[in-house]
């Protein structure tokens, strides 16, 4: 019997996908490459499902022979291993960033005498509009929960960017670029320091765990996308694990602590308070407290090292994490306020020797010419852009301000503002 190849991503399984499986299953034994977690990263958002959860469901339809992974967009590692007789794709990769595809595909199974047939787009079915549709409908805790690792396995770094409210939760949710293939953030961070500094309080201990995990409800209300929390210091043990489950309920991912000691206070209105770093044994036992106190295996607990910016140095910075991974810390965020990088990379270059290496989190805000590609390049997993949005709308506010307060008058909403109205257009799921 002839075979035949069809390569899918299949996470929200349509009437085109079933139309495509008919037709291929006419040429011979349909073998489908479901494309990985990693390789529908590479160019697009995680997928909704699993592999394993879209495996099922492919594996479960009557045209389909059997499954096997395709770990990248291109067909050819497959091909080359199956050499089926056919290959089965719509017609709508002729154009576009999937033509150079294509191409491949073609010059591929010519090798062998195979044939790529092509069938007309199903109309009237997108892909996109039921994405938005699953977006609008929203996620589970347990779901959103999982996303973090499922992220971590998939791609070479996550994209995480502040939030302080439901508006700047939706535009982290809903910003892309498109150029080559799509470009979004991955997740939101929960940053203490704008939580108190939108609520102008100077202190950041002012704001306690119950006002935080209710914008925490308020920004679930309006996105998706998972979560990592700004733990600050994790206070002490028995209280740091009262966080941890709550957070770990209403479906955060992660949780980062730091390891300093005493009040702290808000930089943004110029009075911080010198704080001391933790022992590493006192810190090292609040780890294992959150560890214990989580229910899932997917929460992570992350510790902040203080080192560099107490100027303590790469000795103490990575004899502290060895021991805080020992702990059980699911991975290590570091931080500096030197503009120069070199001390991170120096400081990723040792950690990534570590025996028991696990995520390795960097917060670029004072390196701020830095690329994503030069921190993955030595091992940064996540990266946080930390107090960014804020940063950015507290001047624009107070200029606005200050121009009414001098011109006597309101700004033109078609010169200078928005309108609430148009404001909320831009924002999908809200028209």
């Amino acid at each position: 019997m002839k075979t035949v190849y069809v390569g899918m991503s299949a996470d929200l399984v349509h009437p085109g996908h079933l139309n495509l499986l008919s037709e291929a299953a006419k040429y011979g034994e349909v073998t489908v490459g479901l494309l990985t977690d990693k390789a529908i990263a590479s160019y697009k958002r995680l997928p909704y499902m699993t592999y394993s959860e879209r495996e099922k469901v492919v594996s479960a339809l009557r045209f389909v022979k059997r499954v096997i992974p395709q770990n990248t967009l291109d067909y050819v590692p497959n091909l080359e291993k199956l050499k089926p007789d056919y290959v089965v794709h719509g017609d709508d990769w002729r154009d576009g960033v999937q033509k150079t595809t294509r191409q491949r595909v073609i010059d591929c199974v010519t090798k062998w005498g195979g044939q790529l047939i092509e069938v007309p787009y199903t109309q009237g079915i997108s892909s996109t509009r039921l994405n938005q549709a699953l977006k609008d409908v929203g996620t589970t805790p347990d779901r959103r929960l999982k996303t973090l690792r499922r992220l971590l396995d998939a791609k070479p770094i996550v994209r995480i960017c502040e939030v302080h409210n439901g508006m700047t939760g939706a535009i982290v949710e809903h910003t892309q670029v498109k150029t080559d293939k799509t470009y979004e953030f991955d997740g939101m961070w929960g940053s203490s320091l704008t939580d108190s500094t939108a609520r102008a309080k100077p202190d950041i201990e002012a704001v306690d765990i119950t006002a935080r995990l209710r914008l925490i409800d308020e920004l679930f209300e309006v996105t998706t996308k998972p979560l990592i929390f700004d733990g600050d210091t994790g206070g002490i043990a028995e209280h740091f694990k009262f966080t941890v489950r709550s957070l770990e309920r209403l479906g955060v991912s992660a949780v980062i602590i730091e390891d300093k000691t005493g009040l702290k206070k808000n930089s943004l209105f110029g009075n911080e308070v010198a704080q001391t770093q933790d022992s590493v044994e006192n810190f090292c036992q609040k780890i294992r407290a959150g560890k214990a106190a989580q229910v899932t295996e997917d929460f992570m607990i992350i510790a902040r090292i203080e080192s560099l910016i107490l100027d303590k140095g790469l000795e103490d910075a990575i004899t502290r994490a060895k021991a805080y991974l020992d702990a059980g810390a699911d991975g290590i965020m570091i931080h500096s306020r030197k503009k120069d990088p070199r001390e991170i990379f120096d400081f990723c270059d040792l950690y990534n020797k570590l025996p028991n290496r696990k995520v390795l989190v960097a917060v670029p805000s004072s390196y701020n010419q830095v690329t994503e590609e030069e921190l993955s390049k030595h091992g940064v997993n996540v990266v946080i852009y930390a107090n960014q949005l804020l940063r950015a709308a507290y001047p624009a506010m107070k200029a606005v301000a200050e121009s009414i307060l001098t011109h006597h008058r309101s700004l033109e909403c078609d010169t200078q503002l928005m309108s609430i109205k148009d404001i909320l257009n831009l924002i999908p799921g809200t028209k």
